[in-house]
């Protein structure tokens, strides 16, 4: 087995963060100006794309950035209390103590992310968090990131939830593991053609050990 560096999401792949999501979202709906989304409608959404979810829900694009920032202060008050995907937590643990090195590339706040960490005694299994504000492109988060801290591709780990991690993976040319548990499902994951598609976390131990 070759040591990896294992990169995750962070939102719907380590943190089960979806109910939160959604409630602040429609909390926030009249102020920014778009629709609620009720559960009908969160099951229709994991097949669709940010931009064809931005343009559903009919809010502006110059509003885009003020929501987002809005969702992550909302979610600092919230992110203490909520909980790591089940299973998730044990498998990170034993990929750890493989001797990979796991770290988090995510557009939630890295502030958000560590109180997380903190919060289920995970702080001291990733080597890295690494917050980008961007919610298309994030393959130049994740081009940024390789070359600041001067690693290889081939050498690199994707897990991710949603088909936006999977172009982003392979725009920055790395092996990207999409995870059918978070946000976009399964079909829509399998659509964009992904490395590997897993079902559960203890299956991302027999992906890496293969790599």
């Amino acid at each position: 087995m070759t040591l990896k560096v294992i990169i995750f999401d962070f939102d719907g792949t380590i943190a089960d963060t979806l109910d939160a999501l959604v409630s602040i979202t429609n909390d926030l709906s009249e102020e920014f100006g778009y629709k609620r989304a009720n559960p009908d409608d969160i099951e229709r959404l994991k097949n669709l794309s940010p931009r064809q979810i931005i343009k559903q829900s009919g809010i502006s694009l110059f509003k885009l950035p003020g929501l987002l920032r809005k969702v992550k202060v909302r979610l600092n008050k919230e992110i203490e209390l909520l909980t790591p995907i089940s299973g998730i937590s044990p498998v990170l643990i034993q990929l750890k103590n493989n001797g990979h090195l796991l770290g988090i590339i995510t557009s939630n706040s890295k502030e958000n992310v560590v109180i997380f960490l903190k919060a289920n005694g995970l702080e001291e299994v990733f080597d890295f968090v690494y917050s980008g504000t961007t919610l298309f492109g994030k393959s130049k988060v994740i081009n940024s990131f390789l070359s600041k801290e001067h690693l290889k591709p081939e050498d690199v780990i994707y897990v991710g939830d949603e088909a936006r991690d999977i172009e982003a993976a392979k725009a920055s040319w790395i092996k990207i593991v999409a995870v059918s548990w978070g946000f976009n499902s399964k079909e829509l994951l399998t659509k964009h053609h992904p490395d590997f598609i897993i079902d559960a976390p203890k299956e991302l131990i027999e992906v890496v050990e293969n790599l």
